[in-house]
């Protein structure tokens, strides 16, 4: 099967460690340089010190997750060409180290966005969540952004500052550095003054230039990676709505099919989220699987459940188990395998990696204390649902095709 199981895994200084994910039964590990600023060249020779580590586990550096892209580039503030082609270099080095499945995101300023880390989960232990009320309480009485109110409404400020007023103090600091801590092993963590400046930086900054701008990117660095035989794999927003007045444009089916359709070729790709697409009810995941399937490079696979609280129009949801909640995952498991056969029959050897993305937090997991979203049992567990998930995809697919076989 071309099917490869990974693991995401923060380098030396991360809990779970390289002796985990091998015992989960993941053969590539998804990882990054995080120690290099964004912007800055990945050198040759950090990656293969890098590979070395993980190949002494007996596994295979498989998936760069994530190469950054700069608010400069973004922005398309000063010192933003120099980044992109940084960014072409780093992907050459990477190349020539073997590697050959980038992720990437355009999410401006923030990555992934929760508003609670430990959450408890309806049936035991522990999760992620955004809530859309608590988003808007930083937003209208931390942040204090100028035109939050206007944004949010009369209803959602009501909503917001009712629930600010129940918090401790504990509990507003938790919740700042919460929203400002960014992504799991990312390069930075913002102040609230820090905010403040970027969302300066971005002051004016429309839907349509955002999307100019990654039109501009892809036209630089696609073919780079067309050359070097990488796939560039776009992650979509997390969550999928506009944040802090900043647009966000990977965010529904037709953003995806915009951005295929400016570099038509493997290095414009996919990374294909289930949790963060599948948080509006209006995104079809197994359509988007069935449709997108060929330009799929990197595959991130979770469930989320929304809940019943939406303000101005943004919806709030926890991460559930990855065969519960709103994704469907049996669904998309039988798609994926669909595109595998395909992939097959084309002779294309190439794997299609995948990664139970997240996890809940179970029996020891926060003892632990891993990165957010990224325990050890948790994930395992996701990662044994989805294995079987698959395995029940390909046999359902052979069986289908020995009956349609028969005379």
């Amino acid at each position: 099967m071309l099917l490869e199981q990974t693991w995401r895994w923060f380098g030396p200084e991360d809990r779970v460690t390289l002796r985990d994910a091998r015992e989960t039964g993941a053969t590539g590990i998804v990882a990054a340089l995080h120690e290099i600023p964004a912007g800055e060249v990945w050198p040759v020779e950090t990656i293969r010190a890098r590979q070395d580590v993980v190949r002494a586990a007996k596994l295979e550096w498989s998936v760069v997750e994530s190469l950054d892209v700069t608010e400069r580039i973004k922005m398309r503030a000063p010192g933003w060409q120099r980044d992109v082609d940084n960014f072409a270099q780093s992907v050459r080095n990477l190349a020539q180290c073997g590697i050959r499945t980038v992720a990437y995101n355009w999410m401006p300023l923030f990555s992934w966005m929760r508003t609670h880390l430990h959450e408890p989960a309806p049936k035991g232990g522990f999760t992620t969540r955004f809530s859309a009320t608590a988003f808007a309480a930083f937003d209208l009485f931390m942040l204090k952004r100028k035109s939050a109110e206007e944004e949010w409404g009369e209803d959602a400020i009501a909503s917001a500052h009712a629930y600010f007023k129940r918090l401790s103090p504990a509990e507003r600091e938790t919740l700042c550095e919460t929203i400002l801590a960014g992504l799991p092993g990312g390069h930075h963590r913002l102040t609230l003054k820090q905010t403040e400046e970027m969302l300066r930086g971005y002051a004016g900054i429309s839907r349509e230039d955002v999307r100019g701008t990654l039109a501009e990117f892809l036209e630089r660095v696609c073919p780079v990676a067309e050359e070097c035989g990488v796939r560039l794999c776009i992650h979509p927003d997390d969550p999928p709505r506009a944040l802090l007045g900043l647009p966000r444009i990977v965010s529904t089916a037709d953003d995806l099919r915009w951005i295929l359709e400016q570099h038509d070729g493997d290095a414009n790709s996919l990374t294909f989220c289930t949790g963060a697409l599948g948080v509006r009810a209006d995104n079809d995941l197994r359509a988007m699987v069935a449709e997108f399937a060929p330009r799929i490079g990197f595959l991130h696979l979770r469930s989320t459940e929304r809940d019943p609280e939406i303000i101005a129009g943004i919806e709030s949801f926890f991460e559930v188990a990855h065969l519960e909640g709103q994704a469907d995952l049996i669904g998309i498991a039988i798609e994926i395998m669909r595109e595998v056969r395909r992939r097959e029959l084309g002779g294309d050897e190439r794997t299609l990696p995948f990664r139970a993305d997240h996890g809940q937090e179970l029996l020891n997991d926060r003892e632990r204390g891993a990165a957010p979203g990224y325990p050890a049992v948790g994930r395992l567990r996701g990662l044994a649902e989805l294995r079987g998930a698959f395995t029940m995809a390909e046999r359902w697919m052979t069986k289908v095709e020995q009956e349609c076989r028969i005379p």
